[in-house]
């Protein structure tokens, strides 16, 4: 597959960031995401940066765990020399690929070394993905015993026709068993759906939802199925052997999700996430929406520092080999400007319940906000209040709000 890291500056061998990172600096979180590369077999539409056991060219999954250590301490030591302030970490996910096709013990490690060289607030939100098959009962406690606080189970469906058509390997039965053994640890539950898959019915749809929300979780995201260029889905739609997704059927599907969960007790704060109240919210995703700075730990991983972005190489073989020669894995980074910021802001900010405030945006952008009140994609009330929140006509309209704001 060819690379689709972004064209940019090539990034230093050490790492040095500019002394333009420390402005502003004590009023933004640190994170960290830890991207596990590993994963059992690739699903069809998936464009992560992941690799099944015969793409490793080489790469161990046992060494992983000690290679990524090393980055989170030689970031320990970029942060400090670039002058920021001491702050210890607010939030920490591990994401993939599967984190948990590593032992738990790989991922404690992991996680003790960000502890160790950052801190970690008081309350932190400690998230690892995983797949509803990759862990057991066993497993689960273990994590809790390591200070996890949060697991993020792949359900996707409820469906197994749905389930098949996505290469997910996990029965729908799983689901409840799984949650519980969570429940039974002490870590809070988020589940993962999707919608919109080729083949998939509106009754389909109806049924997943049903099950999600019969495991009371803390928090649930559901995300339009987006065909990527690239994957074996894109290429099965492209040769006529699966039907292309519709977008009038995933409107449908969104609507019927916010009424659902609407009626259970769950509050939209994202336009595609949806919480049992705010504490349940992710704050390591808001953190991403919010501008907040974080450290991505792996390959292909991406961090932000004071609008400095740059991500890692993709390969695990590439990333390990940097790692032991001590050089930084970075393959390319960018400093936005004032203008990328601003865009940056609107684009991420808008997706966010009451984040984006009138008094953010330019001349043009408040000129777009009458307009967007009388198209019924914005709450009026809150406009005049000085917030942007999206109706919910906005928020499946909400690329086309982001344009109007930016005047494009």
């Amino acid at each position: 597959m060819p690379s689709t890291l972004p064209l940019a500056d090539p990034a230093p061998a050490d790492g040095l960031l500019p002394d333009s990172v420390r402005d502003g600096a004590e009023s933004r979180n640190l994170g960290v995401y830890l991207h596990v590369p590993f994963c059992r077999v690739r699903c069809g539409y998936c464009d992560f940066n992941t690799y099944t056991g015969d793409e490793l060219r080489g790469a161990k999954r046992g060494d992983y765990a000690s290679q990524a250590i090393a980055e989170v301490i030689e970031g320990g030591s970029i942060l400090r020399r670039a002058g920021l302030p001491e702050r210890p970490v607010s939030t920490v996910f591990f994401g993939g690929g599967t984190p948990t096709m590593l032992p738990s013990s790989d991922l404690a490690s992991m996680f003790h070394a960000v502890v160790d060289t950052w801190g970690l607030v008081p309350g932190a939100e400690v998230t690892t993905e995983a797949n509803p098959d990759s862990v057991d009962e066993q497993y689960l406690r273990e994590l809790k015993a390591a200070g996890f606080t949060r697991v993020s189970f792949g359900m996707q469906s409820a469906v197994p026709s749905v389930l098949a058509t996505l290469e997910r390997t996990h029965d729908p039965a799983r689901i409840p068993l799984v949650v519980a053994w969570a429940r039974d640890a002490g870590l809070d539950v988020s589940l993962d759906l999707i919608y919109g898959t080729p083949g998939e019915t509106l009754d389909d749809w109806r049924r997943s939802l049903d099950m999600a929300l019969a495991q009371e979780p803390d928090h649930l995201s559901a995300y339009s199925l987006i065909v990527e260029d690239g994957t074996k889905l894109a290429r099965q739609i492209r040769r006529g052997e699966v039907a292309e997704p519709d977008d009038d059927t995933a409107a449908d599907m969104y609507e019927l999700a916010d009424a659902r969960l609407a009626e259970a007790g769950y509050g939209w704060y994202e336009v595609s996430n949806w919480a049992r109240g705010d504490e349940h919210a992710s704050r390591h995703n808001l953190a991403y929406w919010q501008g907040h700075d974080w450290w991505g730990v792996g390959p292909g991983a991406h961090s932000h520092v004071g609008g400095v972005r740059w991500w890692n190489v993709k390969h695990p073989a590439a990333y390990a080999e940097r790692i032991v020669a001590g050089v930084s894995p970075a393959a390319g980074r960018e400093t936005l400007d004032a203008q990328a910021r601003q865009t940056e802001k609107i684009l991420l900010g808008v997706r966010v319940r009451d984040e984006l405030r009138v008094s953010d945006l330019d001349e043009v952008g408040r000129s777009a906000v009458a307009g967007l009140i009388a198209d019924g994609l914005i709450e009026g009330r809150q406009a005049i209040a000085g917030t942007l929140r999206l109706t919910l006509r906005g928020r499946l309209l909400a690329d086309a709000v982001v344009r109007r704001l930016l005047g494009n």
